[in-house]
């Protein structure tokens, strides 16, 4: 005989069964509504994905605090695992969506609906959206909320006291099954239209970059150390940072790209692809930072660039007395302000259109993006690039400054030990410490090396491409055993001694001294 504790627990355990039912429900009608969403929306409306559209959303309504904290646990894969979240989330609301429906229908069809207008807020919200992007999502919303009925009604409102009582178990798994699986198949059908529909991709594939009106210095042979493990000198475009807020990757036709440089100045200026090709471009080779980036880490790279000074068309469009910044703004919508007179100095700012001897990256820019030695990204490095408003800090504030992020921006100086790896075990005896260090725009006097709490021994610096560049370094130390802590710090050419103070990224880029736990053995 069963003990009088078995009873409860069947109980318990047949009232999960019951409700596990309509969440599976819930789950296959929405990954059906998201299926016939993300065909729609390769079809119809390549903008109107509602995963992506409300996980814009999301990153423009988080504090700066999460951005942080995600940027620090993934690093450059924040963007996948912000989609995962995103759909993650989605199921979890539609199986509770099922469970309502089931119990106290018709409230799990009121949560669908709610979930898609939201996702409708979230597409219509984006810049250069229409409403009729809105398509895909109403087309989840409507999918979902019919499916669902469907399903419900056919289980049971008791448990059944058999297989062979209530519904017929093989029917319901069949039809959850089937609609589950045709939704997966769908959102797969929609990447893979979606793919080969890009004319983006393929007018990019046939672009060839003109050769420069003004080549970039030769990189001297002394500014690679060929150090094992060493960052190299030029970050190839595979390997180089990405760090926005697009979600999906803007697609612009370059022959219908435009510039317009509008707001407070004399003489508006629209310039197309093919003028700003036309133009003289120079090539410069200039490191990236993102203010995103920890003390040691690799949230920037070094790359040359081809593309034409901003200074040039900023005078062309004379800017009135009393402007001091440049609202930059993306095909997406995001925004960078610039002060107007780092973009008019003789620093090499440009409209570049080139990355390493070809044409810009879809993920890094392309047709158009700025380069701004000097400045972090969020106020300067804006990608898919299509107006320059020149206006007044007072007057404007950008997507990342609106946020708590200061107004300019400049890089701090900083150093990084790039070999031995923390947490490394190395040989007793000569060992070889390699690393970068960078102060955009004023460049490295020196960079010292220190051991535990020893003194501060010169490293060797590679020779220099120029201010707006990092520099390579290494030194030579004479290990014992035991485990050990390097640090690096650099002295920028100014004279200015990097800090051993630890700040955060926020607001205006972290400073601290980079350390290396080693163990020799």
């Amino acid at each position: 005989m069963a003990s009088p504790d078995a009873l409860p627990r069947s109980r318990t355990a047949s009232s999960a069964s019951r409700l596990s039912r309509p969440a599976a429900a819930g789950v296959a009608a929405a990954l059906a509504g998201l299926g016939a969403a993300e065909l729609a929306a390769a079809i119809l409306a390549p903008a109107g994905s509602p995963i992506l559209a409300v996980g814009a959303l999301v990153i423009d309504l988080v504090p700066a605090w999460v951005k942080e904290l995600v940027i620090g646990l993934f690093g450059t894969g924040d963007k996948a695992v912000l989609i995962v979240c995103v759909a993650l989330g989605t199921l979890v609301l539609a199986a509770i969506a099922g469970v309502l429906e089931f119990l106290r229908a018709p409230f799990g069809r009121a949560l669908v609906v709610a979930a898609g207008a939201l996702a409708v807020l979230a597409v219509l919200t984006r810049a250069g959206t229409a409403p009729f992007d809105a398509l895909p999502s109403v087309s989840a919303m409507v999918v979902s909320a019919v499916l669902l009925t469907v399903l419900i009604t056919r289980l049971p409102r008791t448990v059944p006291v058999s297989d062979g009582a209530g519904v017929d178990r093989r029917r319901f798994l069949a039809w959850t099954g089937a609609s589950a699986g045709l939704g997966v198949l769908a959102v797969i059908g929609g990447q893979l239209v979606s793919a080969g529909t890009r004319a983006t991709d393929a007018a990019r594939a046939r672009f060839t970059l003109p050769a420069p009106a003004t080549a970039s210095a030769p990189i001297p042979a002394g500014a690679d150390l060929a150090v094992d493990g060493l960052s190299p000198v030029i970050t190839p475009n595979l390997g180089f940072y990405r760090i926005d807020t697009a979600l999906q990757v803007p697609r612009i036709d370059p022959a219908a790209w435009t510039l317009k440089i509008t707001g407070m100045v004399e003489n508006e200026v629209e310039l197309t692809f093919a003028e700003l090709l036309a133009l003289p471009l120079e090539e410069s080779t200039t490191t990236l930072t993102c203010v995103s980036n920890p003390v040691g880490g690799d949230l920037i790279g070094n790359a040359t660039w081809l593309g034409y000074p901003i200074r040039l068309l900023l005078a062309r469009a004379r800017p009135l007395p009393g402007a001091d910044m440049v609202l930059s703004r993306s095909e997406d919508g995001w925004t960078a302000s610039t002060p107007l007179e780092v973009l008019t100095d003789d620093r090499n700012a440009i409209l570049a259109v080139g990355m390493n001897g070809v044409p810009l990256p879809l993920e890094h820019g392309y047709p158009v993006r700025m380069v701004v030695p000097g400045l972090y990204g969020y106020v300067s490095a804006t990608k898919w690039l299509v107006e320059l408003d020149v206006t007044r800090f007072d007057r404007e504030t950008a997507y990342w400054t609106s946020r708590g992020w200061t107004e300019r921006g400049p890089v701090k100086l900083s150093s990084r030990i790039d070999v031995p790896r923390a947490g490394s075990r190395v040989t007793a005896g000569p060992v070889t410490v390699a690393g970068v260090a960078w102060s955009q725009h004023v460049g490295i006097r020196s960079v010292q090396v220190q051991v535990d709490d020893g003194p501060w021994d010169d490293a060797t610096l590679a020779d220099a491409i120029s201010a707006d560049t990092w520099r390579q370094w290494s030194w030579q130390w004479t290990a014992p055993a035991g485990r050990h802590t390097l640090r690096v710090r650099a002295t920028d050419a100014a004279g200015l001694v990097q800090t051993s103070v630890v700040r955060d990224v926020v607001p205006d880029g972290a400073t601290g001294l980079h350390r290396v736990p080693v163990t020799v053995g």
